[in-house]
């Protein structure tokens, strides 16, 4: 006798429904965050699932060695893009199962922080890879929606003071309020020779350029990208909202401390040879044969700049997605995916997630890029450093009362 055709539809819709209405059932208990059971019965649904790549143990351990990070901070940044994620387009695992909440911000994590390619992660989680892309891609601006208080340059004078203290205690420059740099994001685009040329970097990688500054924690306050490769740090640092916001004299405008009787000194970021010397803006000596002093406010210069260096390096160490070659991205949303990735590097920092120390780091953000310099000496300012170098070296004094003398004579 033949089967009974709706006989079986309606068994699998009997199905789908009880794993819909059991999917609902842990997402509403994990998201009121007061169910250990909640978590627990989610997590381990979850690690079943990837069980084809990963042993099945559903310990915490377990939990923190996928997703590389502590089960409060999941917590948090699951609360934190919860409502603009729920009105977004449900989708469900190849087997019916509906991707809950915890599973949506889970699935973006783990491709956002492995850099594994989407056929990859689809196959981990039992899904298509354009599921993971869109779940991804809505997790990106979920983050930038409700999470840009966690990137912002400081609004209040005791945090600003905080910072110039930390620097200065790196190695005794004052009135420091950040650290500025470049790296390149590289991805592998369009084989039109047209469309490339203009992202092939110095190093003939295909790359997106991402500028940085960051304060004396390694915390990001300002971030720039979007630009190709071609473009130098000079370029991308010109053409910024901080640039502009310092040139009109509405950004590093607080308070100037006093090095002496005669000499004041305001507030400025440090930058590396590849940029210029501007009034707001510190740049070591260049040259070979530079004098001891110069010598000595380059090394210390070069300490202090290091902190955003690392901070580069930390972020596509634990944000692999941005240390991986991309392959084919939205240029129009990459910059946001960026973006989103340095929110989440300072959720981490704001939550003091232990799991984030606990990530080795290399010493390179852009492994085989040779130091650019900036090639018009004659076109900077260089008197924050003339007056720095003074200062560091004990010989400000000396210049104030050999003025001095001088004008007496």
């Amino acid at each position: 006798m033949a089967p009974l055709r709706g006989g079986n539809k309606k068994k699998m819709k009997i199905e789908k429904v009880e794993k819909i209405e059991k999917n609902d059932v842990v997402h509403k208990a994990l998201s009121s965050g007061s169910s250990e059971d909640g978590f627990a019965d989610w997590w381990a649904v979850f690690s079943r699932r990837i069980a084809g790549s990963f042993s099945p143990p559903t310990d915490m351990d377990m939990f923190e060695g996928f997703l590389k990070m502590s089960r409060k901070t999941f917590n948090y940044v699951c609360s934190l893009v919860s409502e603009p994620m729920s009105k977004s387009r449900k989708y469900s695992f190849s087997d019916g199962t509906v991707i809950s909440l915890l599973d949506r911000v889970a699935i973006a994590l783990r491709r956002l922080k492995s850099g594994d390619s989407l056929v990859s992660l689809g196959e981990t989680f039992g899904t298509h890879r354009s599921i993971v892309s869109q779940i991804t891609w809505s997790f990106v601006e979920a983050v930038e929606e409700n999470g840009l208080h966690h990137l912002k340059w400081p609004d209040t004078e005791e945090e600003m003071l905080n910072i110039k203290a930390k620097f200065e205690s790196i190695q005794g420059l004052p009135n420091c309020c950040g650290a500025v740099d470049i790296t390149h994001i590289k991805m592998m685009s369009s084989s039109s020779p047209f469309d490339t040329e203009v992202w092939i970097d110095n190093m003939n990688n295909q790359s997106m350029v991402m500028q940085a500054i960051v304060d004396s924690d390694m915390r990001f306050r300002d971030v720039v990208s979007g630009w190709p490769g071609k473009m130098t740090e000079p370029y991308v640092l010109s053409t910024s909202k901080f640039f502009e916001l310092c040139e009109k004299g509405n950004r590093l405008n607080g308070n100037k401390i006093k090095l002496s009787d005669d000499t004041e000194l305001r507030e400025y970021i440090v930058g590396d040879s590849g940029y210029p010397s501007l009034p707001w803006l510190v740049t070591p000596y260049q040259g070979k044969e530079i004098s001891e002093p110069a010598a000595e406010f380059n090394k210390r210069h070069y300490e202090t700049w290091k902190v955003v260096h690392r901070a580069l390096t930390r972020l596509k160490e634990e944000w692999k997605v941005l240390q991986v070659v991309m392959w084919r991205p939205d240029k129009h949303k990459l910059p946001r995916i960026i973006l989103a990735c340095c929110i989440l590097y300072n959720i981490f920092l704001d939550v003091e997630d232990k799991v984030h120390y606990k990530v080795p780091t290399s010493q390179e953000h852009d492994p085989g890029y040779l130091q650019q310099v900036f090639k018009h000496p004659k076109k900077t300012s260089a008197g924050l450093r003339e007056k720095l170098s003074l200062y560091i070296s004990g010989k400000l004094h000396q210049q104030v009362a050999t003025n001095s003398d001088h004008q007496a004579g």
